[in-house]
């Protein structure tokens, strides 16, 4: 059975906390797969010790050294891809099959921010003043504390650490208690491409270590992944340091269907973007906003389809979907449906399986809700489970107007033959990531990958702003004759 422990300063060690936690496979609570040992605040400071000493020589290596050594870190884990996605199905119960996807995603995006090592840099621009060079350059800020959530415990990881490294910082990463076979993989593969010790540090831990290594004096800067209300948290104890902060939080995502949509893709669409990891990604498909000529038909094929869709272990190439993660997150979602309940129909699923099977898994049934009101706590609130809120509409105007009236602006989708529509949907809807006639989820590496209102702050993740978080740019001005001058100096 492995321990999973702390990497600090190059170093595997236990934490001081003398807490060791089991690791459990969501689909069968009876196997162990290992046993974290958590950090505690003192862990923490070593960490960040290491890390700010690891620093003074890593800024010193060109940027398109630190890039190549990204190149590195891409071969091992493609050579592990196949392990990866094993540790992943067992400890956070993605079936294989979406374990695999989250693999080559990871694949593509340390692909493109690897090259960022040859496009770090800053920009020239005219003087006013004669014989000045005016440029600016871009530093890295120095130990980075990166938090990490378990939905996507591979991929979230490693779009952090790489733009972080490339642009020359150090970093301290806190992933999920509850994927930490999937993080000392991360933390290994680094050290095999020969990144130097202290570059990388891991630390295990709950709320403890989360808030030491955001309050930590020596850390400049805090990217986090998670819920809106811990992000909350995050940010607010993070502004009073006044610390850079780059939160991506929940999501609310609605799929429009307009009258002349194609309803059998769309509901394809609903079912992958709704069901699919079981409801466990920010961009899930949580609400379908129909126009009534087609709501009816809309939900009789969705119900259809939902009572027909197959949760089961995730190495059973049968299954459509894992449990959920944990005890504490079946309970939430099956809380949530009991308030649905009280205010929608339920047209189907919504139950816990207790069959031979899936008794001992975390594994519910996809449940869809028709007739929900705009103002329903089960269309307001993000349940991160497999759970599809119906809201009926007349028109466009109002599915913008519903679509937007949540907190939360992630991603959205429109299905519609008419561009003029899809257009006036584009400019009218309130999220960061918009698709016409596509699922809510995905994203690629050159794109940005955020949000607005509670759903993110700070700059975007993933494409070519990925790095503005992890530097700050310097103006230089060079007077290459040497000449004194007081003119235009405001």
């Amino acid at each position: 059975m492995d321990r999973y422990q702390n990497l600090i300063g190059g170093q595997w060690c236990d934490g001081s906390s003398g807490q060791e936690v089991p690791n459990i496979d969501p689909a069968d609570t009876r196997r162990q797969l290992g046993s974290v040992v958590f950090a505690d605040a003192s862990d923490v400071d070593r960490a960040v010790e290491a890390a700010a000493k690891a620093f003074k020589s890593w800024r010193q290596v060109p940027a398109p050294q630190r890039g190549r050594m990204m190149f590195k870190v891409l071969e091992l884990f493609e050579a592990e891809a196949d392990a990866f996605a094993r540790a992943l199905t067992a400890e956070e119960g993605k079936i294989f099959a979406e374990s695999q996807g989250e693999c080559r995603k990871t694949a593509i995006l340390i692909e493109y921010l690897a090259g960022e090592g040859r496009r770090f840099g800053g920009r020239t621009a005219p003087s006013e003043l004669s014989s000045t060079f005016a440029y600016t350059a871009r530093e890295p800020l120095g130990v980075v504390g990166l938090i990490t959530p378990w939905n996507f415990p591979i991929a979230i990881p490693f779009w952090k650490l790489v733009p972080a490294l490339v642009a020359g910082n150090t970093a301290v990463l806190k992933p999920s208690e509850l994927t930490p076979d999937t993080a000392c993989r991360i933390a290994r593969i680094f050290e095999q491409a020969g990144v130097p010790a202290g570059v990388v540090n891991l630390v295990h831990g709950g709320r403890e270590v989360g808030e030491r290594l955001v309050g930590h004096p020596q850390v400049p800067a805090i990217s986090f992944t998670g819920s809106t209300e811990v992000g909350s948290r995050v940010y607010a104890a993070a502004a009073l340091q006044l610390k850079r902060v780059q939160c991506e939080m929940g999501g609310k995502n609605p799929i429009l269907l307009l009258d002349d949509a194609d309803l059998e893709l769309a509901v394809d669409a609903t079912v992958k973007g709704a069901f699919g990891a079981t409801g466990q990604r920010c961009t899930a498909t949580s609400r379908a906003i129909v126009v009534e000529s087609l709501a009816d038909a809309f939900v009789e094929s969705l119900a259809e389809r939902a009572r027909a869709f197959r949760p089961g272990p995730g190495m059973d190439p049968a299954s459509q979907s894992g449990p959920l993660v944990s005890g504490g997150q079946l309970e939430r979602v099956l809380q949530m449906i009991e308030v649905g309940k009280g205010e929608a129909q339920l047209v189907a699923g919504g139950k816990r399986f207790n069959d031979a099977e899936r008794e001992h898994g975390f594994f519910i049934e996809p449940a869809v809700f028709d007739r929900v009101s705009p103002n329903a706590r089960i269309g307001q609130e993000e349940v991160f489970g497999p759970v599809l809120c119906v809201q009926r509409v007349r028109d466009l105007d109002e599915a913008l107007q519903v679509a937007n009236g949540v907190r939360f602006g992630l991603s959205s989708s429109v299905y519609t033959r008419d561009l003029a529509l899809a257009q006036r949907f584009i400019d009218g809807i309130e999220t960061g990531i918009v698709h016409v006639n596509s699922p809510t989820m995905g994203g690629e590496a050159q794109l940005p990958f955020g949000g607005c209102k509670a759903t993110g702050v700070g700059p975007r993740e993933m494409g070519p702003q990925a790095l503005e978080f992890f530097s700050r740019e310097k103006a230089v001005y060079v007077d290459y004759t040497g000449a004194r001058r007081s003119s235009n100096i405001y």
